[in-house]
């Protein structure tokens, strides 16, 4: 019996999900705004009361809701980094040839957010750009080479304006990978070349050249896809 009804109660909270994503998406619940009890929720979309609580549980996973304690279930501002939140996890825990189609996803996003960085950078976000590059170059400490990493690609795809592209690019950059990429690089004698990298990078943004941002961004990213692709072998 069990069996058979598994899949049935499944179908149901995935129509409830689907339910109350379409009321926030038509409006009829706000972000920030209080959802009505489980039981009146339930009540009001004709499904019953274990696959609403599912389904709340599912959204809250998610990010869409938050449970406030003695308070109740609300939307959230359904900011982009809240939402995409989860996507860091997976970026995180892939391996091999998934993580290299990661890498891909990265190189197009990075080079294109480099590129309307170039374009829309301001003074004070060059200088952070810069101080990174400077804190970069003057450390062979792993930890603070990574820091330092993260930091000025984040700076990057701040100066871009899409508030979006910039959450998806912080989920695909994974600090446990770039660590093993920068030790990678160590034993390998490459980090002059990846700080060069790293300096063309710089060098576009400064010019606000939108094309050479681009390109060097690609460049930068596709050196990692092409280690990681040996590191894997044939």
């Amino acid at each position: 019996m069990d069996d058979e009804t598994a899949p049935r109660k499944g179908t149901v909270t995935q129509r409830a999900i689907e339910r109350i994503k379409a009321m926030i998406a038509e409006g009829q619940l706000e972000p920030g705004q209080r959802l009505p009890t489980e039981r009146d929720l339930a009540a009001q979309l004709g499904i019953s009361r274990s696959s609403m609580r599912e389904a709340i549980r599912a959204l809250t996973v998610l990010g869409v809701l938050e449970a406030r304690h003695g308070s109740g279930i609300y939307v959230t501002q359904l900011e982009a980094g809240d939402l995409l939140e989860t996507f860091g996890v997976v970026a995180d825990l892939s391996r091999g040839p998934r993580l290299v189609e990661l890498l891909e996803i990265r190189r197009i996003l990075e080079s294109t957010a480099t590129a309307l960085a170039a374009a829309r950078i301001t003074e004070d976000q060059l200088a952070e750009v810069d101080k990174h590059l400077a804190a970069m170059n003057a450390t062979d400490d792993p930890e603070e080479i990574i820091a330092h990493d993260l930091a000025f690609h984040r700076v990057i795809a701040a100066a871009a304006g899409n508030e979006t592209m910039a959450a998806i690019l912080e989920g695909l950059s994974s600090r446990t990978f770039r660590a093993r990429v920068w030790r990678g690089y160590q034993e390998e004698g490459a980090l002059a070349r990846t700080r060069r990298e790293h300096t063309v990078i710089h060098r576009a943004l400064a010019a606000h050249d939108p094309e050479a941002a681009r390109a060097a961004a690609a460049a930068h990213v596709g050196e990692v896809e092409q280690w990681l692709r040996a590191q894997l072998g044939p």
